[in-house]
């Protein structure tokens, strides 16, 4: 339940943040590469905005996996809990190739700590 608990946590951190960039935060150095320094583009804000949406699902299938929220879905979680895993693997990938060392610095551990968080509430 702890690995669930981290994960949701981190999880609210990183919708937070995109929500920031969808309203138009000055936070683009800490995404996609530093490729949009200040504010995103509108096109890129939309993309936070769905990976906003996409955070929090995944917060609700790691809560359910571990029989925080509905208990009774517990059984159909089995496999989404592997695409949130694999989300993540890619994030750790894709934070630590960056060529942003802002994202390197800020964003690689927090992914990291939610793939293994998520990999703990899947084999529990």
């Amino acid at each position: 339940m702890f690995a669930a608990i981290v994960f949701s946590a981190l999880a609210l951190v990183v919708a937070v943040y995109q929500l920031g960039l969808a309203a138009g935060m000055p936070w683009g150095n800490f995404t996609w590469g530093g490729k949009f320094p200040g504010r995103l583009p509108a096109q890129m804000r939309l993309v936070a905005l769905l990976s906003t949406a996409l955070l929090v699902a995944f917060a609700f299938i790691v809560s359910i996996r571990a029989g925080i929220l509905w208990r009774d879905w517990q059984p159909i979680s089995r496999m989404p809990i592997w695409l949130v895993v694999a989300y993540c693997a890619l994030g750790v990938f894709a934070n630590a190739a960056t060529s942003s060392r802002w994202e390197r610095r800020v964003w690689l551990p927090v992914v990291l700590a939610m793939l293994v968080s998520s990999v703990i509430v899947g084999m529990g």
